[in-house]
């Protein structure tokens, strides 16, 4: 248990429930839709076993991706993957609005397990690579943030709501996190020893490279589209 007394510890575990948190907070959405029609009763038992099968998914795919970032190359596809996400989400892109509700139990369960399985392939990339192959943080980062994000959901979704700049963090999280995984990758692993400096410098630049990106991105979208003018 020494880990425990690790700054290094204490500082990814942060950057993983802060991953999860803001990676997650539209995973909420996806359980109160998909159980919206069924009968009081049969919405706790929905949300419950429909969690419990979505959570036991993401912790396997977690351990999977975990050991797939030992291969070669694959982290730098992962960081130039987890760069796209934090874009991504500055952009507000979202899959849940089209999710219907069912009046089955079954159904429902079914469509909260597969719906978040699909929404949090980009929280596995990131929660694998904030915990850097250590398995007790990667463990104890799912414990805590997977009941926080289910149980505190409506709360973090009002926060991310009311100051954008939870996003915004999150994002630059990404990014940093994307520069870190690159410079770990087994392929360059050498050179990067011999360029200390590159350790800070490239997950730096990754933060604000995300964040600018995505906010002119986002800009883009937000800009009306000039009239047609007719002859």
């Amino acid at each position: 248990m020494s880990f425990l007394t690790s700054p290094d510890f204490w500082i990814a575990l942060s950057q993983i429930i802060l991953i999860n948190i803001v990676l997650s907070g539209d995973n909420a959405v996806v359980i109160a839709m998909a159980s919206r029609s069924l009968p009081p009763a049969q919405q706790k038992k929905a949300i419950l076993f429909g969690s419990m099968g979505a959570i036991v998914l993401r912790v396997v795919l977690t351990f999977f991706a975990v050991y797939l970032l030992t291969l070669p190359y694959l982290k730098l596809v992962g960081a130039a993957l987890l760069f796209w996400i934090g874009v991504g989400l500055l952009k507000g892109d979202d899959g849940e609005e089209n999710l219907e509700g069912h009046s089955s139990l079954a159904a429902a369960i079914k469509t909260i397990v597969v719906a978040d399985l699909v929404m949090s392939l980009d929280n596995v990339v990131g929660v694998a690579a904030a915990a850097k192959g250590n398995v007790p943080l990667l463990v104890f980062g799912l414990v805590i943030s997977i009941p926080l994000i289910i149980f505190g959901s409506t709360l973090i979704l009002k926060l991310m709501d009311r100051f954008p700049i939870i996003i915004t963090l999150g994002a630059g999280l990404l990014g940093w996190v994307a520069g870190e995984m690159a410079m770990s990758d087994p392929s360059i692993a050498g050179w990067a020893g011999n360029h200390h400096t590159v350790h800070n410098v490239v997950p730096a630049i990754g933060a604000v490279s995300v964040v600018l990106i995505g906010k002119w991105l986002t800009s883009r979208q937000q800009q009306p589209e000039p009239a047609n003018q007719s002859a």
